[in-house]
């Protein structure tokens, strides 16, 4: 059997499975991969949808900016998003372009525009450049998933390195401000905003100290941003990662 019906059989949402078979049995390999890491590296191959996400329109026409869609839950978005029918921008690290190529490839396969827009967020001049090129490019602006993140674990704060502190809140959170802010000049009433965030919001891991408090300043930033948007038809909302 084909690969590609190998996947599709086992993660097919719309087809009628047994639960407890759904899925194979694996014990991945131990691997480590310097940072940022390539989906294309790890084995077995990270589920991001492709063979098993149909749409049914549900995004027709719209057009949407994914921060961090090269890989994990913003490449699973990214085609989710292309398969409802909208087209996409993502951006990336210059350094995962293997992995935006390769999104790009399926949204284009799935019939809608991929845009791909390397660079780094920790540049506060890119958080706008970044929103300006989708806009440009893809004629408009409809949706902001808000995804790019940095997450590195330490054995407790004395281990816990400036450069990295400064780099996971430029990231997580300082980034999610500026390209906001960027966007609302082009979104309209009807538009969405849409924040990851993670259960370590709440329930902190020690081992990820900077990580879970930028997490909980998204969640805060999100209550403030729907609060604040609502009277202009513009939602917010947060997705709440459950692994952090």
């Amino acid at each position: 059997m084909a690969e590609q019906d190998v996947h599709t059989n086992k993660t097919d949402q719309l087809k009628f499975q047994d639960p407890t078979t759904r899925y194979p049995s694996i014990s991945p390999p131990k691997q480590d991969q310097p940072e940022p890491g390539l989906d294309a590296d790890m084995v077995p191959k990270a589920d991001i949808g492709e063979f098993s996400y149909r749409g049914t329109g549900r995004l027709e026409g719209r057009k949407a900016l994914i921060t961090g869609g090269d890989s994990g839950i913003g490449a699973a978005t990214a085609i989710a998003f292309s398969r409802e029918g909208a087209d996409v921008a993502i951006s990336y690290l210059p350094d995962e372009e293997p992995d935006a190529k390769n999104v790009a490839r399926i949204i284009n396969e799935s019939g809608r525009k991929a845009v791909t827009l390397p660079g780094d967020l920790t540049d506060a001049s890119f958080c706008s450049d970044v929103v300006n090129q989708a806009v440009e490019q893809l004629g408009g602006l409809d949706i902001l998933v808000n995804n790019a993140g940095k997450q590195i674990a330490v054995e407790g704060l004395d281990d816990l390195p400036d450069d990295q502190l400064e780099q996971t809140f430029q990231v997580n959170i300082l980034a999610m401000f500026r390209t906001t802010r960027a966007a609302l000049k082009h979104l309209q009433p009807g538009s969405t905003i849409i924040n990851t965030t993670s259960i370590v919001a709440y329930q902190p891991s020690p081992a990820l100290i900077d990580y879970s408090s930028t997490k909980a300043a998204i969640n805060n930033f999100t209550k403030n941003m729907a609060t604040q948007l609502a009277e202009k038809g513009i939602r917010v909302n947060g997705d709440c990662l459950n692994n952090g």
